[in-house]
């Protein structure tokens, strides 16, 4: 016979792991700032509610202001999943427990999309070297720190390789999602800001007469489509759901490909690992060394010896 005590502790003991049962159900998935939540949420909206119904999990949106904001949010697990750029990714795997699982693919079946300099169409600047030129008398739009067509990728080709930093060549900076810069250069806030190829097709569709004000001065070589990440201390059984549903969705659906489709003309999702990261890693270093190289501040030892550095990451990467 049991006492009341007992069967009190019991009861006590099952509605707390019945409540944790219920909480490992629930799942955030974490959507980059690239545009307004309100549009992002539009578009995604969809996706989730079908990764709800056939996963059997509660899945939930999760935004932040910034980039950093989804890092951190998987960091401390209030976000599981998450949609980022390559640079974000990066910083996920490397200091939020992320693993990279799959990446998106474009409509037309190709894998990549081009970071831009951006102006206004009545702008006198014409290409990138306009650009270095007539820093000291631009207002720059700059992108997230963690994005990587609005700032890894720019940073590199446009500035660390032609030895300037942002900072300092432009008359003011201010950094922004694709979707703040586009509309900033639209309406001559800024004179030239960052942006991609993607975004700019999605403010066509959303702001067609103020996509017609802005003309691109800069195309960057071919960026991987963006990835897909996931904690990876989640339980084995629902990282499978997960990894299941994204893998196969929007393959034969009809209604599926459409949302798809509203997602930067995508078709899906393919099998992916941290492996995808390994160009945008390169990147990252051969910014980082040639910022090295251009500083005069560094003595011809002190460079040597933090370039050996970056060598062999670099090295280790190969």
């Amino acid at each position: 016979m049991f006492s009341k005590k007992t069967v009190a502790c019991a009861t006590l003991a099952l509605g707390v792991l019945g409540a944790n049962a219920a909480s490992a159900q629930e799942i955030n998935l974490g959507i980059i700032s690239t545009e307004s939540t309100q549009n992002l949420k539009a578009d995604w909206q969809p996706l989730i509610d079908d990764m709800s119904k056939q996963t059997g999990l509660k899945v939930k949106a999760f935004f932040a202001p910034d980039y950093a904001g989804i890092i951190e949010g998987m960091r401390f697990n209030k976000v599981q999943v998450a949609w980022f750029g390559n640079k974000s990714a990066m910083e996920a795997v490397d200091r939020a427990n992320g693993e990279v699982f799959a990446q998106m693919v474009n409509a037309d079946g190709t894998q990549g999309y081009y970071s831009h300099l951006i102006v206004h169409k009545d702008s006198p600047l014409k290409s990138m070297e306009d650009v270095l030129k007539n820093g000291k008398s631009l207002n720059f739009g700059n992108g997230d720190p963690n994005s990587t067509s609005g700032f890894l990728v720019p940073g590199y080709y446009v500035f660390a390789k032609n030895n300037v930093d942002p900072k300092t060549l432009f008359k003011t900076v201010r950094s922004a999602n694709h979707e703040a810069n586009a509309m900033a250069v639209a309406n001559k806030q800024v004179d030239v800001a960052t942006n991609n190829s993607e975004n700019l097709d999605k403010f066509k569709q959303n702001q067609p007469a103020k996509a017609k004000d802005i003309r691109v001065v800069w195309s960057s070589p071919l960026i991987p489509l963006d990835p897909m990440v996931i904690r990876k201390d989640m339980p084995a059984a629902t990282k499978e759901k997960i990894k299941n549903f994204f893998y196969n969705y929007a393959k034969t659906d009809a209604r599926e490909k459409q949302v798809m489709m509203k997602l930067s003309k995508l078709s899906g999702f393919k099998k992916a690992d941290n492996n995808h990261l390994l160009p945008i890693r390169q990147l990252d270093l051969f910014s980082k060394r040639t910022k090295i190289e251009g500083d005069t501040t560094l003595s011809a030892d002190q460079k040597k010896t933090r370039m050996a550095e970056i060598d062999a990451q670099l090295a280790k990467l190969k």
